[in-house]
């Protein structure tokens, strides 16, 4: 349990950066196939770390689009638009089905093997999923996808105790 919340607190801590970062509009990344290189525009963002020309099965955090229910509402609200929290997980269910017909279009139609390991809907929005680096390419013509990450375990240090100066 406690991994899972490491991880948890190294994606927000991802989103918080990428939150800070400018976004000059364009989201343009470029993808080495057989050694050309080639720029795919996509509302998708992968993280840099993950080399898309591997075969290796590697884990991956894919956050989608659509918010988890309380962050959406809360939004709504700070917009002046109304949203009830069942209209909210609504959403939320329905982009994970809307991810399932997706992976089934992009993934199980070419015989890619993949595992789903787990399915976050609270507290964030996705899910993990094992499968070789070279089919996430497959990936960036999903609609609901909007974020993807290595799966890393990060040890955080504690803080440092002030000592007593006399």
């Amino acid at each position: 349990m406690k991994k899972c919340y490491c991880r948890l607190i190294f994606v927000f801590s991802l989103l918080y950066l990428g939150g800070c970062q400018a976004d000059n509009g364009e989201n343009a990344y470029q993808i080495d196939l057989n050694g050309v290189e080639e720029t795919m525009n996509s509302s998708i963002k992968v993280d840099p770390a993950i080399d898309l020309s591997s075969g290796e099965t590697i884990s991956v955090i894919i956050e989608f689009k659509t918010k988890p229910a309380k962050i959406a509402v809360l939004e709504a609200e700070a917009q002046g638009v109304d949203m009830t929290l069942d209209k909210a997980k609504e959403h939320v269910e329905q982009s994970h089905q809307a991810f399932e017909q997706e992976l089934h279009a992009f993934l199980d139609d070419n015989e890619v093997e993949y595992r789903i390991n787990h399915r976050y809907k609270t507290a964030f929005n996705g899910v993990s999923i094992e499968l070789p680096a070279n089919e996430i390419k497959k990936l960036m013509g999903s609609s609901v996808i909007s974020r993807i990450y290595p799966n890393q375990e990060i040890q955080l240090d504690p803080p440092i105790q002030p000592s007593d100066q006399m």
